[in-house]
């Protein structure tokens, strides 16, 4: 299928080129000495810090957990600043290695990390070759208890379930392999029955991104639907994390919980652009012409229908917009067929393609069903980070389809490029809907967030106004402006929504900020905040 590959797109804002981080250059500065008070923990008991949430706080950067990302995971940071405070140890489910993914009594079912292949992120093993992943969670997890109990995946009412943790789960689905790493010899222990376990004097939440983000990630297409906002402990976002907050705080536990953020401010949805399609790449521009004389055929029968905005054009001198199915659209599918099969002309548009004319009401079928909720992408539509590797490339079951339908292997091919000539999945674009969807259920748990902590006397820290803060115009922080570009920002990772070790370092930061304010402590005004310029914003690929 090689040769019926589209070599077309130009993704501008991934062609990313080396860059200095200001870490790279030694200014020499001169240090001047600056008094400040004595660090102290105000009312707050650090003693005993225990960390609940998901990849957030586990530590999970560049599309996977490894060593040196959990070393730096936000949870352990304000651990090392706590310990100044009163604070004691801090163990994690440490990985195995430094390559990341998981494996299953030697097969692989989480894949390792990404890293900076020099135009974008690119796999490890594209780089460096074959790798083995040597976390096992059948043998080789380590033992407990541990006091960061981050469960990359995890949603809210996940902490709450029984068997969660247990390996003979996970295959049915019912159970998160990177929490089985945890249980040991309790393998059907919820996250939160080890946490209260442990009697935490401080604990801290972050629980509700996965509530949205598995659907925003999704794009929308309904395979991981957001939590409902309402329901009992297990079932709404409202029960589970009053069932979360009551139970930590029953024995007296103090903590810091943060909100979630608009997933849709983070590089993951906003770094593929809407319009990749290059004219002036050969092997999409020489196919311009004979692409709009097909969609000519189509705009035809849209206009006819009354639906002219749903008409497909590509531009020979502009970036042209990837073609999408818009599931909100009504479905003309039938229309569509019925409109090609009773003209006249469109027996000879077969032809054209060496098709006999006898193949016209098979051709018009399978055109009304490709385009029949069709249209083109506008600047409102976000895409996922992945699409970028898919937008352009031949769909080879839809090859296959067609070609037992009746199409010849090549036409096959041509009708089958992704973004072009077959119209983009809902699983790779957030269209508007979609969108308010996703930003509905983010209000609705910030407010129950909000209002839960609150009552408790708890610690809030806004991530979502901090993340927004990222997007439109960047943060500050000593000598550093970090920003929500992929790579070149800083603060997000190559996967476009976990953070980077200097993005962890920035929400340690605001965590200790929201403690001062609620316990006292003075993390701020002792001069205890962390310096995110001492923190990483990517890994190489021979990482040890």
């Amino acid at each position: 299928m090689k040769n019926l590959k589209y070599l077309y797109i130009s993704l501008g804002l991934l062609a990313f080129t080396a860059c200095n981080d200001p870490e790279d250059v030694d200014l020499d500065p001169e240090v001047i000495a600056e008094e400040f008070p004595a660090l102290t923990a105000g009312s707050a008991d650090f003693s005993n810090y225990v960390s609940l949430g998901n990849s957030l706080t586990a530590g999970f950067t560049d599309g996977a957990l490894f060593q040196a990302s959990q070393t730096l995971s936000m949870p352990n940071l304000l651990s090392q600043k706590f310990s100044l405070a009163g604070g004691g140890s801090f163990t994690q489910p440490l990985t195995s290695d430094n390559i990341g993914g998981l494996a299953l009594a030697g097969t692989r079912i989480q894949s390792p990390r990404l890293v900076f292949g020099g135009a974008g992120p690119v796999s490890l093993e594209s780089l460096i070759g074959d790798v083995t992943v040597t976390t096992d969670i059948a043998l080789n997890n380590p033992t407990g208890p541990f006091n960061n109990l981050g469960v990359p995946g995890a949603k809210s009412f996940h902490l709450l379930a029984p068997g969660y943790g247990n390996i003979a789960n996970v295959q049915l689905g019912l159970a998160n392999p990177y929490f089985v790493r945890m249980t040991g010899s309790t393998p059907d222990i919820s996250v939160l029955q080890m946490a209260v376990a442990q009697a935490p004097s401080f604990f801290s939440l972050w629980m509700g991104n996965n509530d949205v983000l598995g659907y925003a990630t999704t794009g929308g297409d309904g395979t991981n639907p957001i939590t409902p906002v309402s329901g009992a402990p297990g079932v709404g976002f409202d029960g589970s994390y009053g069932a979360l907050i009551a139970t930590l705080t029953a024995g007296g536990a103090q903590g810091v919980v943060a909100n979630i953020p608009n997933v849709t401010d983070v590089p993951h949805f906003t770094t593929v652009p809407h319009n990749p399609l290059d004219p002036t790449n050969p092997d999409f521009g020489n196919q311009i012409a004979t692409l709009n004389g097909i969609f000519g055929q189509l705009n035809q029968v849209y206009a006819f229908l009354g639906v002219p905005e749903r008409s497909i054009e590509f531009s020979t001198t502009a970036a042209s917009e990837v073609v999408i199915r818009d599931e909100t659209l009504t479905d003309l599918s039938a229309q569509i067929a019925g409109v090609l099969s009773a003209s006249p002309t469109f027996p000879a548009f077969v032809q054209s393609f060496g098709l006999p004319a006898e193949a016209a009401p098979l051709v018009a079928v399978l055109l009304g069903n490709t385009y029949g909720q069709t249209r083109e992408a506008t600047a409102d539509d976000l895409f996922v980070l992945p699409s970028s590797a898919i937008i352009g490339t031949v769909n080879v079951e839809s090859v296959g389809a067609l070609m037992e339908a009746g199409l010849p292997q090549t036409l096959a091919g041509q009708f089958s490029v992704e973004g072009i000539s077959l119209p983009l999945e809902d699983k790779w674009v957030l269209i508007p809907s979609e969108q308010a969807e996703i930003a509905a259920a983010t209000e609705a748990f910030n407010q129950i967030i909000a209002a839960t902590a609150n009552q408790a006397g708890l610690a809030l820290v806004d991530t979502n106004t901090l993340l927004n803060q990222l997007a439109n115009g960047g943060i500050t922080s000593g000598d550093f402006t970090l920003t929500s570009s992929l790579v070149t920002g800083s603060a997000f990772s190559l996967d476009g929504i976990h953070p980077t070790a200097r993005g962890y370092a920035l929400l340690a930061n605001e965590f200790m900020k929201a403690i001062d304010a609620t316990y006292g402590s003075n993390f701020e005004a002792s001069g205890n905040l962390l310096n995110v310029g001492d923190y990483p914003t990517n890994y190489p690929a021979t990482l040890q």
